[in-house]
C-alpha cells in the first residue's frame, strides 16, 4: 500500500524560474471548475513562489500560464480549449512563455491535450501538482512538452506550499478522492480512491491558517462526512467538527461537500453544538426523483434526503441549505422531473446549482440508453432555475429585518460609489452588500459589520442605513493590513501577539494542546 507522506513538501529553487537578466519570471494560474480546484490551484501558486516565481502583475503578459481543469462541467473543457486556442498566438509573439495544463481534465485526456495544442509545454495530472516547476524546467531544458501523469496520490495537496488568496479565509482539505460510483461522475477515475488525512496533520494545518491570521476554514473532500472511512471511524467527521471548536481564535468552520447518504445524526449535533460551526450546508440532492437517483448509484432516496433536511433544521432553525440538481439524467421522465419540482419546493433551498446533464466520456451514464433531446432539457432547467428563483427570492425576503454579522470580503462585489456598499458573507453564507454611512469608520476585509437587512433579491441580501451599523476589527483585518503594506515594498510590522506568517507545506503546530 502507497504512504502518503504528512510531512511538508519542499520546492527547491528553479533555474526555469529566472529570465536571462536574473529577474524573476512571472506566473498566472487560471482556475476552471470546483472548491478543490480553486484550493489546488492555491496550492499550485505556492509552489511556483517557492521555485522563484512572481505573481504577474498584468495575467495576460505572464510568463508562464497555469489552467488548472476541471473534467466533470462540460463548460469548463470547452474553456481549457478555447483558452489553448488563443493562447497559441500569443505564445508565438512572446519568447520563452510557457504554458502547462493540470488538474481532472489533464488526468483525463493526458497525451490528448498536447495532441490538440502541441503549444502546450507541460501536462500534469491532479495527482502531482507538486511536480509542475520541475516539469516548467524540464520542458525548456529538453525543448519539447513534459506529460506526467501519476496514477496514485504523490503527496497531499495540503503538504505543498500554499499562497492563499484571502487573508481572512482559507481551504482545508481533509481528504481526497471518492468511494462513490455515482453513474454520471468521473471524479474517482481522476483522484483515485479516498485518502484521508490525520485528524493531527488537519488541526496542524488549521491552526497554522488562524496563527497567519485567517478566522474562517473551509473543510474540503469529495466527500467530507466519510471522512475516517479509511481508518475505521465512522464518527470521525462529527469529532473533527467539534476539534475545531476548541481552536482559541477560529470564528468560521464551512465544509463541502458531504454525501447524503452518510449523513449521520453526529454530524447534525457537532454543528449544532460546536459554536464556531456555521448555520449553513451544502447537501446535493442530484434528482428527486427514486428511479433517477437509483440510476445514478445514489445511495439515498428522496424521504431520507428531506428526513435530513428537516433533522437539520430541528436542531438549527436558522440554517441556509443549498444544494445541487442535474436536469435530463439519461431516462429521465416527465413524471420523474415532477418528482424533482416536488422536492426542491419542499426542500426551500437558499439556493441551488443547477445543471443541465451533458454526456461526460468515460462514465456509465454516457453510454445509458435515455438520452433526452436537448429542447426537452432546456426547457425543464429553465422551469427548475424559475422555481427555485422564487424560492430563493421568498428565503431571502424572510431576512428582512434580521440582524447579521457579515465578514467583510474581498471581490465578492463591486463597492457602490453611490450607495458606499461593501460586500460579506453573513454566517449563513448569504452575500450582503451593506451600506457604510457617512463618516463612520469602513471595515477592512477580514473585519466583521452587525447590519440590519433592509432588501432582498434571490442571491444576495442589502443592508443600508436605516439600522444598526457596528465594526469589529478582527486579526484577520490585521492580516489584510500586513499583506496591503508588504505588497507595497514597506515591511508591516505584525500587531502585538501576531504571530508569525506561514511560507511552506504544515508550519509546526504551536505547543499548546487544540483537542
Amino acid at each position: 500500500m502507497t504512504i502518503v507522506t504528512a510531512e511538508p513538501t519542499e520546492i527547491a529553487p528553479s533555474p526555469a524560474a529566472l529570465r536571462p537578466d536574473g529577474s524573476p519570471r512571472s506566473y498566472t494560474v487560471r482556475t476552471l471548475g470546483c472548491q478543490m480546484n480553486v484550493h489546488d490551484s492555491e496550492r499550485l501558486s505556492g509552489s511556483l513562489e517557492a521555485a522563484g516565481y512572481v505573481a504577474a502583475e498584468d495575467a495576460d503578459g505572464a510568463d508562464v500560464i497555469v489552467i488548472n481543469t476541471c473534467a466533470v462541467r462540460e463548460n469548463a473543457a470547452n474553456k481549457l480549449y478555447g483558452n489553448l486556442g488563443y493562447l497559441a498566438g500569443v505564445k508565438r509573439e512572446r519568447e520563452g512563455m510557457q504554458i502547462a495544463v493540470g488538474g481532472c481534465l489533464a488526468q483525463k485526456d493526458q497525451g490528448t491535450i498536447v495532441e490538440k495544442a502541441p503549444w502546450v509545454d507541460v501536462v500534469f495530472g491532479t495527482h502531482n501538482m507538486g511536480s509542475l516547476p520541475a516539469l516548467l524546467e524540464r520542458a525548456r531544458h529538453n525543448h519539447e512538452a513534459q506529460v506526467e501523469i501519476l496514477e496514485s496520490l504523490e503527496t497531499f495537496p495540503s503538504t505543498l506550499p500554499t499562497k492563499r488568496d484571502s487573508a481572512s479565509s482559507g481551504w482545508v482539505s481533509i481528504s481526497v478522492g471518492c468511494n462513490n460510483t455515482c453513474t454520471f461522475c468521473i471524479v474517482p477515475a481522476l483522484r483515485g480512491k479516498e485518502k484521508d488525512r490525520r485528524p493531527g496533520d488537519i488541526l496542524a494545518e488549521v491552526q497554522a491558517l488562524v496563527d497567519d491570521g485567517a478566522i474562517e476554514v473551509t473543510l474540503l473532500g469529495q466527500n467530507v462526512n466519510t471522512y475516517g472511512v479509511e481508518f475505521g471511524d465512522r464518527q470521525a467527521f462529527g469529532k473533527l467538527l467539534r476539534a475545531m471548536g476548541e481552536i482559541e481564535g477560529l470564528e468560521r468552520v464551512r465544509f463541502t461537500s458531504p454525501h447524503p447518504a452518510a449523513f449521520t445524526d453526529d454530524v447534525i449535533a457537532a454543528m449544532a453544538e460546536t459554536h464556531n460551526v456555521m448555520p449553513s450546508l451544502h447537501m446535493p440532492l442530484q434528482s428527486g426523483s427514486d428511479t433517477v437517483l437509483k440510476a445514478m448509484r445514489r445511495s439515498y432516496r428522496s424521504k431520507k434526503f428531506l428526513g435530513i433536511l428537516d433533522a437539520v433544521r430541528e436542531r438549527i432553525p436558522d440554517a441556509a441549505i443549498t444544494t445541487d440538481i442535474i436536469v435530463g439524467f439519461p431516462g429521465e421522465t416527465d413524471a420523474d422531473f415532477e418528482d424533482t419540482l416536488r422536492v426542491v419546493e419542499q426542500s426551500r433551498f437558499s439556493s441551488a446549482f443547477t445543471f443541465q446533464y451533458s454526456i461526460r466520456p468515460g462514465t456509465p451514464a454516457a453510454t445509458m440508453d435515455g438520452q433526452l433531446p436537448k429542447a426537452i432539457v432546456q426547457e425543464r432547467y429553465e422551469r427548475l432555475l424559475a422555481l427555485q428563483e422564487r424560492i430563493s427570492l421568498e428565503e431571502n425576503h424572510a431576512q428582512i429585518g434580521r440582524t447579521v454579522e457579515v465578514l467583510v470580503s474581498v471581490g465578492e462585489g463591486k463597492k457602490d460609489a453611490a450607495t458606499r456598499r461593501l460586500s460579506g458573507r453573513a454566517e449563513d453564507n448569504r452575500l450582503v452588500h451593506f451600506a457604510v454611512p457617512e463618516g463612520a469608520e469602513e471595515p477592512r476585509p477580514g473585519d466583521t459589520v452587525t447590519v440590519q437587512v433592509t432588501a432582498a433579491a434571490p442571491h444576495f441580501l442589502i443592508a443600508d442605513l436605516t439600522g444598526t451599523y457596528a465594526v469589529r476589527r478582527t486579526r484577520a483585518g490585521d492580516a489584510w493590513d500586513r499583506r496591503q503594506a508588504e505588497s507595497c515594498g514597506v515591511p508591516a510590522p505584525a500587531a502585538a501577539g501576531a504571530p508569525r506568517a506561514v511560507s511552506l507545506g504544515l508550519p509546526t503546530l504551536r505547543t499548546r494542546d487544540t483537542r
